[in-house]
């Protein structure tokens, strides 16, 4: 890799087997992905937006192609928050420290703080409602510190106010972090990333503008 701080998708396809054979999802999908870059993705529901974050984020591995990752890159965030539901809230937090190198006792003050799930930290994660376990998947994100954060969906979870410190969190403070955020909602990714690319019938198409991205949306929409 030229440039050690870029992601680079290159020729990229995923297929899931389904009942009477098989369905592709992403064929030939080239993205770069360099660092402080604010690329959002758009799509229909069901074009394959969480199977490209999937795949970014090494979750799942592509039929063909390469993912090359030269910087640090988040699990995907999205609404579940991706949970054990057998284990707590807690427990989850110590599992995701172990696996990526964090001291639980460094970052649970703020995961406390920022959650702000109480007593119900020690409960199962199956008993959290989504916007517990969105809460609690943002809070562990923001607490373990990666060069690119991984959105699937939306930041819009919880009150108001909540939404406000996630967006002071990942937008203001990480300002210098690069962010892939998927949705099927176009005015959150005109407000949060300076790239827009659209994903449809299997394809990533790229432009150089976030306005003629969004002029092919709104096309397919119709």
């Amino acid at each position: 890799m030229d440039d050690p701080a870029v992601i680079r998708v290159e020729g990229v396809s995923k297929s899931y087997e389904v009942r009477g054979g098989w369905r592709t999802v992403l064929h030939g999908i080239n993205l770069n992905v360099e660092q402080g870059q604010k690329i959002g993705v758009l799509g229909l529901n069901g074009a394959g937006k969480s199977t490209l974050i999937r795949l970014l984020g090494g979750v799942s591995l592509p039929d063909s192609g390469t993912i090359e990752r030269g910087m640090s890159v988040s699990w995907p965030l999205a609404l579940d928050g991706g949970f054990q539901g057998s284990l707590t809230g807690y427990d989850n937090l110590k599992f995701i420290c172990r696996i990526y190198g964090a001291d639980i006792d460094s970052v649970l003050p703020f995961v406390e703080d920022f959650a702000e799930l109480g007593k119900y930290l020690h409960e199962p994660a199956k008993s959290y409602s989504a916007g517990m376990r969105s809460r609690l998947g943002f809070a562990i994100s923001m607490a373990i510190e990666f060069d690119c954060y991984l959105i699937d969906e939306t930041l819009a979870v919880g009150d108001e106010r909540f939404r406000a410190r996630c967006h002071e969190e990942l937008i203001v403070k990480r300002a210098d972090r690069s962010l892939v955020l998927v949705s099927h909602q176009a005015e959150t990714i005109r407000e949060l990333c300076d790239k827009a690319c659209v994903l449809h019938e299997q394809t990533l198409h790229h432009f150089d503008d976030i306005d003629s991205a969004y002029a092919f949306y709104r096309s397919i929409l119709q």
